[in-house]
């Protein structure tokens, strides 16, 4: 079980074993708590180079933490935008064109999924929609 981000920020400060691995050049590629295969334990005098390279993965992982959210946002607006179609209370004209080939663009893709019913079941088809 490998354990990232803050519990390792904290382990690093509180002098935890970390077992380090690295690409040829000694660049740190990945760190866990627990020996694994490839991996050499850090010696003292890594802290600040393990705490550099775990405050750069903690900002990777906020990254796709975001890019994650953004596609379900993403989402919640088209479907938002349905409702508001079908209801009345705006016009698909009333959205700039780029908008309107984008929201048609996506609709047609979910349409050509759903047409894929007897090839995808319906829990993998709400991971891909």
């Amino acid at each position: 079980m490998r354990l990232i981000g803050v519990f390792l920020c904290s382990s690093v400060a509180g002098e935890q074993k970390m077992f380090v691995k690295r690409d040829p050049e000694g660049v740190i590629l990945d760190v866990s708590v627990e020996p694994l295969p490839g991996y050499q334990a850090g010696g003292q005098g890594e802290s600040d180079e393990l705490q550099g390279w775990l405050e750069k993965r903690r900002a990777l992982d906020s990254l796709q933490s975001l890019q994650h959210s953004d596609r379900d946002l993403v989402r919640v607006i088209e479907d938002l935008v349905d409702v508001l179609l079908q209801r009345g209370v705006i016009r698909i004209t009333d959205l700039p064109e780029a908008a309107i080939n984008k929201l048609n663009s996506r609709s047609q893709a979910r349409a050509h999924l759903g047409g894929l019913s007897n090839l995808i079941d319906q829990e993998e088809r709400d991971n891909l929609v």
